[in-house]
């Protein structure tokens, strides 16, 4: 009891000088409420025998809630895993012209509903537009703000009510829960299954159209791959029928590749622009996968059925923001100038030369006197390009304990975010930035100084 009668009052401890300098920095009312709570925390440990710590203590206390409950919970980490487009890790890196232009319409106002020409109010679905037009080939081009959206709004505003054919075999879903049959169910969409699970004709897509559907959606097999005995008609056949019957046929084309990923050593991917060359009318994909943008959903086409999706009541619920548009234009101008390959990180990430990996890694291995250099697979990852891989050099460890180790690397101020597999603990030059190396190199050694 005379413990408890000792404690200092909130007041006193607020007009200490530290206090008042913490005041400073994180503002009064915050700081009473760290005091507040600190303080319940030591009359309940005093209560049960604990000791009452002095003056240093407690301040540091009170220092370190401020500092754990201002800390933001979205924080930058390496990602060391050699998953390409990780969906848990935020999937694209953007470029540094994406991050410039993120900054310059962040820290200003713009036109993003002004016309400067004429001095009135103008539309925000212009900007970004010009530049995929330019890229795919399309008529019209309307941005929001995912991909599932993006194909929820067009199926809304071209389907609602009405039938639209599917094959079995494209009745995803992907991370999340995003299911094709609900996404189509919410749209006002009625959906037609057309063909079996391994093998459709185009027969059955005519027995659609002949049967009412008045909309052939296709979408991409983004996270697996049917093998075996299996059938389709080419996309050049789909939209050659669905044009005699006066449909439009829309692709959700998921990660939406600008350039091949056979150039990277991969297998050949439908782009947008061989889509919109093989006559389909819309074509949906993600900003985030392949294009190494920001979170987005585009949608390129026809002109006539994009100026219908742009005037449903779902396009202002779903509209992107001015930063996401910012980088979004950034990050296609890198395209559009040949630059793309060089200057956004995932197409670099991607680009990168075994050779140079096992360089990476045998460099790493060198100052860090620790590890082995072993040869391993890069996934691509984000839904993207389903069971392909790219030959990659690892740094491998052996801890005691692979998982308490994991564990340690990603509680440091920069977490690191490796795999494991078979008790070794992995980390794939691949994915980690030029300008990270440093950090990384200096957590690992004292990680590994932690294992002696």
């Amino acid at each position: 009891m005379n413990s408890l009668r000792t404690i200092p009052s909130v007041n006193a401890i607020l007009n200490t000088p530290p206090l008042l300098d913490l005041q400073d920095e994180y503002g009064h009312d915050f700081c009473l409420e760290a005091v507040r709570i600190i303080l319940a925390e030591i009359r309940e440990e005093v209560s049960k025998g604990k000791a009452l710590p002095d003056e240093a203590q407690l301040i540091n206390r009170i220092s370190n809630y401020l500092k754990t409950e201002s800390a933001p919970s979205l924080e930058p980490l390496i990602n060391a895993s050699g998953v390409v487009l990780h969906t848990n890790l935020g999937r694209a890196p953007l470029s540094q012209s994406a991050i410039e232009a993120i900054s310059m319409i962040g820290l200003n106002y713009s036109n993003l509903e002004y016309d400067l020409e004429k001095g009135k109010r103008g539309k925000r679905d212009i900007h970004a537009a010009d530049l995929l037009i330019k890229l795919t080939g399309a008529e019209a081009a309307l941005v929001v703000n995912n991909n599932a959206g993006a194909v929820m709004l067009a199926l809304a505003a071209l389907a609602n009510r009405k039938k639209v054919c599917i094959s079995r075999s494209q009745l995803v879903e992907i991370g999340g829960g995003f299911r094709i049959p609900e996404v189509m169910r919410l749209s006002g969409a009625k959906l037609v299954e057309i063909g079996t699970t391994n093998r459709t004709h185009l027969s059955d897509y005519q027995t659609a159209i002949e049967d009412g559907s008045k909309l052939v959606l296709l979408a991409h097999q983004s996270n697996f791959k049917i093998v075996g005995f299996t059938g389709e008609p080419s996309l050049s056949e789909i939209t050659e029928l669905a044009a005699q019957y006066e449909i439009p046929v829309m692709h959700d084309l998921g990660s939406g590749a600008l350039i091949d990923p056979a150039v990277f050593g991969l297998e050949s991917e439908l782009t947008v622009q061989k889509a919109i060359a093989d006559g389909v009318d819309l074509a949906c994909f993600s900003g985030d996968k392949l294009l190494g943008g920001p979170q987005a959903g585009i949608i390129v086409g026809k002109a006539h059925l994009l100026d219908k999706i742009r005037k449903h009541p779902f396009y202002r619920a779903l509209r992107a923001d001015k930063l996401c548009l910012a980088a979004l234009s950034a990050t296609l101008l890198e395209y559009l100038k040949g630059s793309a390959i060089q200057n956004i990180p995932v197409l670099n990430m991607l680009n990168r030369k075994e050779a140079d990996l096992k360089a990476k890694a045998e460099s790493w291995q060198k100052e860090l006197q620790a590890g082995e250099v072993i040869p391993g697979e890069s996934m691509i990852g984000g839904g993207s390009l389903p069971s392909q891989s790219l030959p990659t050099w690892l740094l491998a460890f052996k801890p005691k304990s692979a998982k308490k180790f994991n564990q340690r690397l990603r509680s440091f101020e920069s977490p690191i975010i490796s795999r494991i597999e078979d008790n070794l603990v992995l980390v794939d030059p691949r994915t980690i930035q030029t300008a990270q190396e440093e950090v990384l190199l200096s957590q690992l050694k004292t990680a590994l100084s932690e294992e002696l």
